[in-house]
């Protein structure tokens, strides 16, 4: 071996025995600090509740903490001071912005609504709109008069606006939401309802409990009937035209079209009718206005009279002749998209 082979086999040793060293003297400080915390944490160990979690007994479970998200979200911080002024830069500037470029409302009947705006303390009321998109909620903030605005809530569905807590956040913020359960309505949450309505604010609720997944309207169900009757809060019955094209169930995109809002005259409970009955009757006046919407005043009132209004959940029959009755509907219709698309029929030959 030369020398010069030598002089590098013995640095090279060298350098390995120093990192040797480095490493063993790291595990020896590492040791050191684990030492120190375990020596720390020693009386901790020897605690007891409450500085520790209580012991569970073998064959005891224990029950989970109920979620504070879908029907038990708390919505009472979205109507602190702070929280209303927020949300009233929110509905008076980006949301109406919004609405107006996007679904450019025509708003009709509010006429209607001169008796209740003239008393002399503002009259909580419910709106009650059939309901086919997500737009619908800002539509009807956008076209409801400021003096109901201003202290109105919405009943959302729990399993869908409260499922996430920024959707929650998000939801109780900006349109003053209310987690509703759409399938059986606690008795917890009518008597908030009831206790909100009585405070002054008045309620946005879709009768239908969703959107429509076909175009056409859904069954009524009884849950603004009944708020109605435990309230005295009238029911405004409300047609809204349009939204269902613009961004309707299952759509992957937002086209820009026009829309229709349609107000119809106050409606309460008459001493002779049960909930379902006046149920029924708010589902006909929303009937009504959405022939309105389609025809005139006049015509739509005839047909009410002796019954013939077209039904809003469409035809009895599916399938194609279903879907082809809704486009003639919609043909009808002055809201909708901005460009309708020609029908192109098969070329048979």
């Amino acid at each position: 071996m030369s020398s010069r082979t030598r002089r590098q086999y013995i640095r090279r040793a060298q350098q390995s025995n120093g990192g040797t060293a480095a490493i063993r003297g790291a595990q020896q400080v590492a040791g050191s600090v684990e030492r120190a915390v375990r020596t720390a944490a020693m009386p901790l160990r020897r605690a007891t509740f409450p500085l520790r979690a209580p012991t569970v007994p073998r064959g005891v479970e224990v029950p989970s903490e109920p979620s504070r998200l879908g029907p038990n979200y708390d919505t009472e911080w979205a109507r602190s001071p702070v929280a209303r002024a927020a949300r009233g830069l929110i509905v008076e500037g980006p949301l109406r912005l919004a609405v107006s470029t996007v679904a450019s409302p025509t708003i009709t009947g509010l006429d209607r609504l001169a008796d209740l705006e003239r008393a002399d303390e503002p009259t909580p009321v419910i709106f009650t709109p059939n309901h086919h998109s997500h737009i619908d909620t800002g539509l009807m903030i956008r076209a409801i008069p400021a003096l109901w605005r201003r202290e109105l809530i919405v009943a959302a569905a729990a399993d869908y606006f409260f499922d996430a807590h920024w959707k929650a956040a998000l939801s109780a913020l900006s349109l003053n939401a209310i987690p509703i359960d759409r399938d059986a309505t606690s008795r917890a949450t009518a008597d908030q309802l009831r206790d909100l309505i009585a405070d002054g604010h008045s309620l946005i609720i879709y009768p239908e409990g969703g959107r429509s997944p076909d175009g056409w309207g859904q069954e009524f169900k009884g849950g603004a009937a009944y708020l109605s009757a435990r309230t005295g809060a009238p029911v405004v019955p409300v047609f809204l035209d349009g939204t269902g094209e613009i961004y309707g169930k299952g759509a992957s995109r937002l086209r820009r079209g026009r829309t229709k809002v349609v107000f119809g005259s106050p409606l309460v409970q008459r001493d002779d009718e049960n909930t379902r009955r006046f149920n029924a009757r708010i589902q006909a006046a929303v009937t009504r206005l959405g022939d309105e919407a389609l025809t005139d005043y006049w015509t739509a009132s005839q047909r009410a009279a002796d019954g013939s209004s077209p039904s809003l959940s469409g035809p009895d029959h599916g399938g194609w002749r279903r879907q082809w009755q809704l486009g003639e509907r919609r043909r009808l219709s002055t809201a909708g998209i901005r460009r309708r698309r020609a029908r192109r029929w098969p070329d048979l030959g």
